[in-house]
């Protein structure tokens, strides 16, 4: 008897050590079947499965009693030691016991251990692993092995990171359930089924997700993984990694119009930038002019994947002749290429160069400059200094003036317009301020000596006004003197 124990024993070893996600080759099975005659019961050999503390194994040296080299071959073999290489969350005693009291007598053990290890019809003690098909049917579970409703995988599984044991080869082998197949799983779809279940895989995820995922496999594609609750509960593992995914690129993002419409899709609400986008992703392109929507984006840091990598391309409507056509949609739509754009990218071509190259106004832009600067139509002062560059220009052109009153200036080409200038002033006075200095005006204006004492205010001035309003703007004409003031 002891002879036949330490054979079952052998069969017994290489069914324990099966994992559920992974098998081992049946060439390294025990041929149970051979044994059948000389066991009627599988506990004769596995004890430790109805009896707590009884050894699952028996002594190896049992299996000399029949195989000692003269009546039977001789076997190496040694009972496992350590912990199980399985994410089965399955105890053999525990799951005995509640068989027992169901179905008490000794021929429920018989019928206990081949509900799991025999095919349904296969001649007695024709063991397999354990049949993921019978475990489903006897818990009533109603679906296939991987198409389980996603609370019931914590039934018979531990979640990855309780499976200590198993290695990264065995993680990469799991097979893909059906739900994984579906077009809209990788963008829409996993989200959905990753929300929280019940059972062994953690509170805030699904038992599903948590049975063959951890979070560092999340975060390869996730940037907001940080902000998204069931990545959060899930725990770290980095044997997850082993299970390859690719970040799949959303349908919408291979139309045509996507780089110029992203920004109104973006900004909307229900927008889903957040999951894969960083902000530099963004300010890749947006340089100068950023939307608001860019700050709701994460930064990039621990715990986050780094997300896509952006470069910047040419919209397709910069086509090879666009460099010359591209002036009236500047003019008519400057905000577009702020987006991508700053000044100095336009003055890299448009400012005049020594060798008399291309500038920044358009041809016979000279004759018409005046009203484009009184109007302020463009900001001279970006490229200019108007102190100097203007004045040494018609300076030679002319244009200066030689006397306080009439003679010939530069304003316009009309001698006359110093006569009426006081309304120019207060229509722009930023424009006088280019070339004029304070000491220009009080040489006419000023009320405290010399001059033509004529007075700078408008009519309607309230001195008593501005005075209460901002006395130290009085102080650039009457100094120290400002009339009602002690």
């Amino acid at each position: 008897m002891s002879a036949r124990l330490a054979a079952a024993l052998v069969a017994a070893a290489t069914l324990v050590t099966a994992g559920a996600a992974a098998r081992r080759p049946a060439t390294e099975a025990f041929p149970h079947e051979k044994h059948a005659k000389l066991f009627p019961l599988c506990t004769t050999c596995h004890a430790g499965v109805v009896d707590q503390g009884a050894p699952v194994w028996p002594a190896a040296e049992s299996c000399v009693e029949c195989h000692d080299g003269r009546i039977e071959s001789r076997v190496e073999w040694a009972p496992r030691r350590g912990p199980r290489v399985t994410n089965l969350a399955f105890d053999h005693f525990a799951h005995a016991r509640t068989a027992l009291i169901r179905t008490p007598g000794d021929s429920a053990k018989l019928a206990l251990c081949g509900s799991c290890h025999n095919q349904t019809g296969a001649p007695r003690m024709t063991v397999q692993h354990a049949i993921s098909g019978q475990c489903i049917d006897c818990h009533e579970l109603g679906e296939t092995h991987l198409a389980v409703a996603d609370s019931a995988c914590s039934t018979c599984h531990l979640s990855l990171a309780e499976a200590r044991t198993l290695p990264r080869e065995r993680i990469a082998a799991f097979p893909k359930p059906p739900s994984h197949e579906r077009a809209d799983f990788g963008l829409e779809g996993h989200g959905k089924l990753a929300e929280p279940g019940q059972g062994r895989g953690g509170a805030g995820v699904a038992a599903s997700c948590a049975t063959c995922h951890a979070r560092d496999f999340c975060i390869t594609c996730h940037v907001n993984a940080p902000e998204v609750g069931p990545i959060e509960a899930l725990a770290l593992d980095p044997r997850s990694l082993a299970i390859e995914a690719k970040l799949p690129t959303p349908t919408g993002h291979a139309k045509a119009s996507f780089q110029r419409d992203h920004g109104r899709d973006a900004s909307r609400s229900s927008a889903s930038c957040a999951t894969c986008h960083t902000q530099p992703n963004c300010t890749a392109c947006h340089v100068e002019s950023r939307p608001s929507g860019i700050g709701r984006l994460a930064m990039p840091g621990p715990g986050r994947a780094t997300g896509p990598s952006i470069h910047r391309t040419k919209p397709t409507s910069h086509t090879a002749s666009f460099a010359e056509t591209h002036g009236p949609e500047a003019n008519s739509r400057p905000s577009s290429c702020e987006a991508c754009h700053v000044r100095s990218d336009c003055l890299d071509c448009h400012r005049p160069a020594p060798d008399g190259g291309g500038g920044f106004h358009p041809a016979g832009f000279l004759t018409r400059h005046p009203t484009s600067a009184y109007t302020r139509d463009a900001t001279c002062s970006d490229c200019h200094n108007p102190a100097q560059f203007c004045q040494s220009c018609h300076q030679q052109a002319g244009f200066r003036v030689d006397g306080r009153l009439g003679g010939q200036g530069f304003h316009d080409g009309r001698q006359a317009f110093l006569i009426g200038h006081g309304q120019a002033a207060r229509q722009n006075l930023e424009s006088c301020a280019s070339c004029h200095a304070e000491r220009d005006c009080t040489a006419c204006h000023s009320a405290v000596g010399g001059g033509f004492r004529f007075s700078p205010h408008g009519p309607g001035f309230d001195p008593d006004r501005l005075r209460r309003k901002n006395p130290s703007l009085c102080v650039a004409c009457h100094g120290t003197a400002i009339p009602g003031v002690r």
